[in-house]
């Protein structure tokens, strides 16, 4: 995990779950991260990858993706 840093902006403290697949509606065992804050960046129904990292994972981001993050940053 690496933490703060340049180029780095906070946008706020995510609720992760796992979901486990037959409760609440899952179809399958998979993990939420919640914070509306991401919807600015990726829109409902879309969808990207995710990759593991030591400590954590990150989110890659499409091209118009990017672009909705991009102006995310100009506001932080």
């Amino acid at each position: 995990m690496s933490g703060p840093g340049e180029g780095k902006k906070f946008l706020g403290n995510a609720k992760v779950y796992v979901h486990e697949k037959g409760k609440s509606g899952a179809s399958v065992t998979h993990v939420d991260i919640e914070l509306d804050e991401l919807n600015d960046i990726m829109k409902p129904g879309e969808n990207s990858f995710v990759g593991a990292k030591p400590g954590g994972v990150f989110i890659g981001l499409k091209k118009e993706m990017i672009k909705r993050a991009e102006k995310v940053l100009k506001k932080h």
